[in-house]
């Protein structure tokens, strides 16, 4: 059980980097709040060594996904104001 929360620790935070790096780019505060929550989560489960952060992060962030705090993913370019 002890690998499965470092696999899945890692891939929250290679997600942490990839949207960090995203945000960096794109300046959507969205895309840094959910870093902040996919990191943290991370972290907290291979210092833990628990399971919890990882569940307590999904569940924070599809919450942040309901709120509409995502980006826009649509291929159309933006509208010009």
């Amino acid at each position: 059980m002890t690998l499965v929360i470092y696999i899945v620790s890692a891939l929250f935070i290679l997600l942490w980097a990839t949207m960090l790096g995203a945000y960096f780019l794109t300046r959507h505060i969205g895309l840094f709040l959910f870093a902040f929550v996919y990191g943290l989560a991370g972290l907290m489960a291979l210092m833990l060594t628990h399971w919890w952060p990882l569940l307590l992060g999904l569940v924070v962030a599809w919450v942040m996904r309901l709120a509409g705090m995502e980006p826009n993913t649509s291929k159309s370019p933006p509208e010009k104001t």
